[in-house]
């Protein structure tokens, strides 16, 4: 039986002998509701890593309001898109749908749009404190691989691509060898790892007139007393040496632009291909990187140590190689030991793997040069993310962090996210799952695999497209496929 009130339109038939509700009730039904449209399955198993903090809504400004495309539910979107398989944002949109049904609230529309002006409001400063903060994390835990208790900072520089648009092209401007409209911007990206844990410490993006050493003196604040800088062949500066000396941290690098100093010429033999040196101040040129007040700082005379190293394993691309190191003391710090240290910088090769390859950062998204810095923060944001649950996973079954498999982490954690949509799953029920997730990630081991030899070829042939040397509306196809270049219309 419907009732009419025209005359008292606050006056309901429901509300009749009810106990008005307090206000402590009604704040947990907002919290119960804000709470199922929370898109937060992923930070179940991060949250100890990546602080709430920065994801709690603004006071005012952009993302202060909590919507289904909030600030918390944005930044886990994000970072389940730069770790998805497919990494396009119509796949979260799908995500948040089901989610949605999942939890009996509002689908979403089907449109992109919603979530793509939701992730342009994600601001820089909130997602370099993350990055931070997942850094400090891993380096707060300390491991028994360190080089006499030393932490060890492999460094090295990588490029990745982006979509040919206008303002990409006026950042990072392709290489003049190519055609116009025929080739990608490229960023060049020169970052610290720390060698023990895998995590990505700081970054410096450039382009390709960005050299990888001024890269690396922005981040010199990265380094801390008792340090080992750990690079190659392109590191190897007498300025750099001497600064870093400075700074409490000692360096071990290849030889290159020098020749090696011969026996007859050492301060000292430390052991059979070990020996100390010194380098002369070197003369400045109007091409130096560094300013004429900074040269004039440099000592006439720089004391090393300069080691020669043979390959005995068969499969790499030289037979010897000097390294040059401020660690003098022979005793403490062998020379074999050094070699091998310098054995392991290869690690740092694979850790690009896996963010560029394993998930995808070779190729970027976004249009613009802002979405473009954010996209390679979370991509570096969900790298450090794997590896704390790595180092997690590590420490609780007592295994060395180098022997679990990057991309079984990520695939354990693919699979394990949309289980933790779950609706019926209690607080503990959900801490034992999750107990279960550092064991699968455990439980895939690396072998170790000294001197295999995995030469960078690739065995799968492309298929005998033409190539495009003019912009894709100027071309020409030509009729046959075999020939492997087409002309202008």
């Amino acid at each position: 039986m419907k009732h009419f009130t025209p005359l008292f339109p606050n006056f309901h038939l429901q509300t009749l002998r009810r106990k008005p509700r307090s206000a402590q009730q009604i704040l947990a039904t907002k919290l119960a509701q804000l709470k199922r449209k929370t898109f937060s399955q992923l930070g179940e198993c991060l949250g100890q890593f990546i602080p709430t903090e920065y994801l709690r809504p603004t006071a005012s400004g952009p993302l202060s309001r909590r919507r289904v495309f909030s600030k918390e539910n944005t930044f886990w979107a994000f970072f389940s898109q730069v770790l998805g398989a497919d990494g396009g944002c119509q796949e979260v949109v799908r995500q948040f749908q089901a989610y949605a049904a999942l939890k009996a609230v509002a689908v979403p529309s089907s449109s992109t749009a919603a979530y793509c002006q939701a992730r342009k409001k994600l601001d820089l400063p909130s997602l370099a404190a993350i990055l931070h903060d997942t850094a400090t994390w891993l380096q707060a835990r300390r491991t028994s691989e360190r080089l006499k208790g030393r932490r060890v900072i492999v460094v090295d520089g990588t490029g990745v691509s982006m979509p040919d648009t206008a303002a990409n092209q006026q950042v990072w401007p392709q290489p003049r060898s190519q055609q116009p409209g025929c080739g990608f911007p490229r960023a060049a990206l020169c970052a610290c790892f720390c060698l023990q844990t895998g995590g990505l410490l700081s970054y410096e993006v450039g382009n390709k007139k960005s050299h990888e050493l001024p890269m690396l003196r922005k981040q010199w604040s990265t380094f801390k007393p008792g340090d080992i800088f750990l690079g190659d062949k392109g590191f190897c500066s007498y300025y750099d040496l001497f600064c870093l000396q400075e700074r409490g941290v000692d360096s071990v690098i290849t030889l290159a632009r020098r020749l090696p100093v011969s026996e007859a010429d050492a301060i000292q033999v430390l052991g059979q291909n070990d020996r100390l040196i010194h380098w002369n101040k070197p003369v400045r040129s109007p091409a130096s990187s560094y300013s004429q007040q900074e040269w004039e700082r440099l000592p006439a005379v720089l004391v090393l140590r300069q080691i020669k190293v043979t390959v005995e394993h068969p499969g790499f691309r030289v037979s010897s190689f000097y390294l040059i190191t401020t660690l003098l003391d022979a005793a403490a710090y062998p020379a074999t030991e050094l070699a091998d240290l310098y054995f392991q910088r290869w690690d740092v090769e694979l850790f690009f793997r896996d963010i560029k390859t394993t998930m995808g950062m070779d190729i970027l998204r976004c249009k613009t040069p802002d979405m473009v810095h954010k996209e390679i923060l979370m991509h570096l944001i969900a790298y450090n993310g794997i590896r704390c649950l790595m180092r997690e996973a590590a420490a609780r079954q007592d295994e060395p962090i180098r022997r679990i498999s990057f991309k079984a982490s990520v695939q354990a954690l693919r699979q394990w996210e949309p289980h933790l949509h779950q609706v019926k799953l209690t607080r503990q029920e959900r801490q034992e799952f999750i107990g279960r997730l550092y064991e699968s990630i455990a439980g895939k081991r690396v072998a170790e695999r000294p001197g295999r030899s995995e030469p960078r070829a690739v065995k799968r042939r492309p298929k005998s497209y033409q190539l495009l040397t003019a912009p894709r509306h100027e071309m020409k196809v030509i009729p046959h496929r075999g020939k492997s270049r087409a002309k202008r219309a």
